[in-house]
């Protein structure tokens, strides 16, 4: 599992960047988690990172809030699936970070038709309850 993390095609967190710590799981794991620690923190500190551009290191950290990212993971029996887990994690929470903001919507104003069948629709139900009316 070591090695680089990468985010997406432009942007790849070099391991050094990356700090793991492990300890006791309390999750699955049986007897196992007696001995092992299977429980993965992946932290990563953005704001003192170089493999983002300015610009994208300032979109995540308006987005995110704080410089520091901490990312666990116990879910698995074993510490090597854990760090997969974790760098996932990870790696998903940065692109959503990252990405652009959607386009705006053009606000629209439906079609003088789509109004006139509205109201005429309209019309006809009114009908319909006006004439099981008593007299």
């Amino acid at each position: 599992m070591p090695g680089p993390l990468i985010v997406n095609d432009s942007v790849v967190i070099p391991d050094a960047e990356l700090v793991w710590r492990f300890s006791r799981s309390s999750g699955p794991g049986g007897q196992g988690v007696n001995t092992t620690d299977s429980r993965v923190e992946l932290i990563f500190d953005m704001s003192a990172t170089t493999a983002l551009p300015p610009a994208l290191k300032a979109r995540a950290l308006s987005r995110l809030g704080s410089g520091t990212i901490t990312i666990a993971a116990s879910e698995h029996r074993s510490q090597l699936r854990n760090r997969e887990a974790a760098a996932n994690r990870l790696a998903q929470r940065l692109r959503e970070a990252i990405a652009p903001p959607p386009k705006r919507r053009r606000p629209t104003k439906p079609s003088r038709g789509a109004v006139e069948r509205r109201i005429a629709a309209k019309k006809h139900r009114s009908d319909l309850k006006r004439l099981r009316r008593d007299p």
